[in-house]
């Protein structure tokens, strides 16, 4: 496996002012260790679900102005794109590394998500770990732990059916100071164990 780990030159990328600067730190620092990940695992997410993923670095193409403050890179069944569909995403803030599954505003299928999840809630509720995060927006995540959200999930998917630019997303958080202690291989293996204990929220469809 080429992929060593991150590094805080990795998560020092997002204080960098100005958008092309930002963008030419991502591409030279940040991308080059996602596609590492990204060819490390996808085979073992392919074999784990029985479906072929592919790899989707995002490229923040739409922005103009205003740099990132994070990045991404998503595990999707097509080669066309990702944001249309069901995935996982791994990626980094300038705070901390995350590995969740991801509903986004883009997804065709968001509502019946919505419903699936209300309907199968009782059994999902104890597949996922008490420490796990859920979130309803992948630009302002604002975090909900599992082992809390209980009260929450009915506001949560009833959003996800009803508002059209709705998300909903779920995963863990690494503390930027753990994930730079963290070999390649262990990064993997915590990315490997995350999405394994994710499935039952992608099998939802």
């Amino acid at each position: 496996m080429s992929f060593s780990g991150f590094t805080a030159q990795e998560f020092e990328v997002f204080g960098i002012p100005g958008l092309e600067e930002r963008m030419d730190a991502l591409r030279t620092f940040v991308q080059p260790k996602f596609k590492e990940i990204g060819q490390a695992l996808v085979g073992d997410i392919s074999a784990l679900i029985g479906e072929e993923f592919y790899v989707h670095i995002a490229k923040h193409a739409r922005r103009k102005v205003n740099p990132p403050n994070d990045s991404w890179l998503s595990f999707a069944t097509s080669p066309r794109g990702y944001k249309m569909l069901p995935h996982f995403q791994i990626g980094l803030w300038s705070t901390h590394a995350f590995i969740q599954f991801a509903i986004i505003y883009e997804c065709a299928r968001k509502e019946e998500f919505g419903e699936k999840l209300l309907e199968h809630w009782a059994s999902i509720r104890g597949q996922i770990p008490d420490d796990y995060i859920w979130y309803d927006d992948h630009i302002k995540p604002h975090p909900y732990p599992h082992g809390d959200v209980g009260t929450q999930i009915g506001k949560l998917a009833e959003r996800l059916i009803k508002h059209k630019n709705s998300e909903l997303l779920c995963g863990i958080q690494i503390p930027r100071q753990e994930a730079v202690k963290m070999t390649g291989q262990e990064f993997y293996e915590k990315a490997y164990e995350t999405i394994k204990t994710l499935v039952p929220l992608y099998k939802l469809l």
